[in-house]
């Protein structure tokens, strides 16, 4: 009894927030949300990390790979029955089957490999629903993790910047400093081969439902969550009319991001471009420092 009461006053301590502590939630399914009360800005007291689900916890949420072995067992008989060739792979538009995200339908994926000048190797998977008419694109590196990682630091000083090519990958991180953004692990505009302007007008698109769920419901703040997200709206709004110029910072750790210099293969001033390596962190988030390739052929 003398525990429970003691439990009960340390909450009590913890409500009036007396002193510092500690609050985590760890939820596999990924529905959980703590709100950002600076948003869309930067929370330095928060920070969120997403993983990928181990058995236990997909056989918790009832998931389970019986689904998936009919369909691996198809594609191995095709990969046996006609081998394609790398030459082959670049030149021809693949299509598979899959389900559809928004409704389940059974559709259609494409896929194409092609090469970005002065970049490298990606690629482009896009699918269409003719059921439901939902349409998706996704863009992948072609070449694995870089060496080091790499940072695009641009600086926009005419509306013709915004129509500058930009690939932004699931790992990179997209940073506005003038208007104190960032936006870490870019999973929800991540995957995205566009322009400048199609990653602002994206962003604006989904940073209300996105970032800031609870702007609408009992816990909104009248006084300032809906002044803060009006105004950075209205600075988005602003760049894209050309009016008011800003700078982008694109980080990948992992090296597959982009931005495209309009000048290659000579240097553009306006775009810095910093090769580093890794940290520890860094690599722990890739899944590096559990490599092991001693001893690796490639048969």
């Amino acid at each position: 009894m003398n525990k429970l009461t003691q439990f009960i006053e340390r909450l009590e301590s913890l409500k009036k927030v007396s002193s510092p502590f500690h609050f985590e939630v760890d939820d596999p399914s990924g529905n959980s949300f703590i709100e950002n009360p600076r948003a869309p800005y930067r929370d330095e007291q928060m920070t969120t990390k997403k993983y990928r689900r181990n058995a236990d916890q997909n056989a918790l949420l009832g998931i389970t790979d019986d689904d998936n072995d009919s369909f691996e067992q198809t594609t191995t008989d095709e990969n046996q029955s006609e081998a394609l060739t790398s030459e082959n792979v670049k030149d021809e538009v693949l299509t598979f089957g899959t389900n559809c995200s928004y409704c389940n339908a059974p559709c259609d994926t494409n896929m194409k490999v092609t090469n970005i000048p002065y970049f490298k190797e990606i690629i482009v998977m896009a699918t269409a629903c003719d059921e439901c008419g939902h349409k998706s694109n996704e863009v992948k590196s072609g070449t694995g993790i870089a060496s080091r990682g790499i940072r695009y630091t641009l600086t926009l000083n005419d509306a013709e910047d915004l129509n500058r090519d930009i690939l932004v990958s699931e790992t990179s991180s997209l940073a506005i400093p003038d208007l104190d953004f960032e936006l870490s692990e870019s999973k929800s505009i991540g995957g995205r081969f566009t322009t400048v302007e199609g990653i602002f007008t994206t962003l604006k698109s989904q940073l209300a439902s996105v970032i800031m769920p609870f702007s609408g419901g009992d816990s909104h703040d009248a006084n300032t969550d809906k002044n803060r997200m009006s105004t950075f709206l209205g600075d988005i709004d602003a760049v894209l009319a050309g009016e008011k110029f800003v700078t982008i910072v694109l980080d990948d750790p992992a090296g597959n991001c982009y931005l495209q210099n309009t000048c290659a293969p000579e240097p553009d001033p306006q775009l810095k471009v910093e090769h580093y390596e890794r940290t520890t962190e860094q690599n722990e988030l890739l899944g590096l420092n559990d490599m092991n390739v001693d001893n690796y052929q490639i048969s």
